[in-house]
């Protein structure tokens, strides 16, 4: 039986892009669950962007990461030993667990996951907290309504391809920025987006005028930067904006400086509003609900990048401020999910 494993932890904090150096791999001991605790074998990890902003030591909405200890994100594990009544060996089940090849987990921070209704590492994309995110951002804040123009920041992205395929479901022209052609090709042709922008290529402000020449009803923010700056003098009256994040400022050691966006919101009395998942939770069994049945009806379809190894997390991790991913960025640790 083993009774050693590998954990990555936080070594050191970041001043703008993570390297290997701020990270290290420890060993340490397998524990034995107590009652009402089981042991997990993890099966797949997410690695996301928000995770860089828990690296630094200032108040956010969820605490930081402690240096010297695991870091921690959305983790697909399954159950080894249980000393719960709620879990059998052989479950699947999802939660917020550290990096490492198997953890402990108290009873009541895990839930178990259906591998009948689709692959386990869907609940980390589709299924979980990106898809989550895409459906409650979108029809809560963006508030589409068919015929409108929806714009699709990072839109091949784990969010931001489900926040254009759901807008397509509610009938609205989408438009889709991206950073490749690829990516370009894939939202238009796999993904069924009206029209897509690579922003390493084309001029973004010049590509909107041409994408949405009625303007922009409801534009989702996942990456800030001079490609959110493109889209204000766009905005049709009461436009909506659902800021759901900001990766290009990510990694900047010195706030973020662009042009002011007061003006654009008071002309057009557009909304922008900031949120978290967090703010849903009460509603999560609804967005399930919802994102099940699209994707059961082939309504709805998922990427994903992964990368196989544990020992490969970090790389994962760092590629994603490369723009490397294609839908939902996850780590493959153990061939046990069947």
């Amino acid at each position: 039986m083993i009774t050693i494993q590998k954990q990555i932890q936080l070594k050191k904090r970041p001043t703008g892009v993570p390297t290997y150096d701020h990270f290290e791999f420890v060993e340490v001991p397998i524990e034995k669950p107590a009652k009402g605790e089981i042991l997990l074998q993890t099966l797949y990890i997410s690695v996301d962007p928000y995770l860089r902003g828990r690296m630094n030591d200032t108040k956010s909405y969820i605490p930081p990461f402690k240096l010297n200890e695991a870091i921690s994100s959305g983790v697909i594990g399954k159950v080894v030993e249980s000393q719960s009544d709620l879990f059998e060996v052989g479950d699947f089940v999802i939660g917020s667990l550290g990096w490492q090849e198997f953890s402990i987990a108290k009873e009541n921070t895990v839930r178990k996951i259906d591998p009948n209704l689709a692959p386990v590492s869907a609940y980390l994309s589709v299924l979980g907290m990106t898809g989550l995110t895409a459906y409650f951002g979108l029809l809560d804040i963006g508030k589409p309504k068919a015929g409108e123009t929806v714009v699709v920041s990072g839109a091949a992205g784990a969010v931001g391809s489900i926040v254009g395929q759901i807008a397509k479901i509610k009938g609205a022209r989408v438009v889709g920025i991206a950073g490749s052609d690829e990516k370009v090709r894939y939202l238009l042709d796999d993904l069924g987006f009206d029209a897509a922008i690579n922003y390493n290529t084309q001029n973004v402000g010049t590509a909107l005028k041409e994408a949405c020449p009625e303007g922009i009803d409801v534009y989702f923010e996942n990456v800030g930067g001079e490609i959110s700056d493109a889209i204000f003098p766009l905005l049709n009256n009461f436009a909506r904006i659902p800021v759901c994040g900001a990766i290009s400022a990510y990694n900047q050691a010195e706030p973020d400086v662009g042009p002011r966006v007061q003006g654009y919101l008071i002309k057009t009395s557009s909304l922008m509003q900031g949120f978290t998942i967090g703010n849903y939770s009460s509603r999560f069994g609804e967005g399930a609900k919802e994102l099940a049945g699209w994707l059961l009806e082939g309504k709805l379809k998922y990427d994903e990048t992964v990368t196989e190894g544990f020992e490969n997390t970090i790389d994962a991790f760092l590629d994603l401020f490369k723009g490397a991913n294609l839908g939902k960025a996850i780590v493959k640790v153990s061939d046990s999910d069947k």
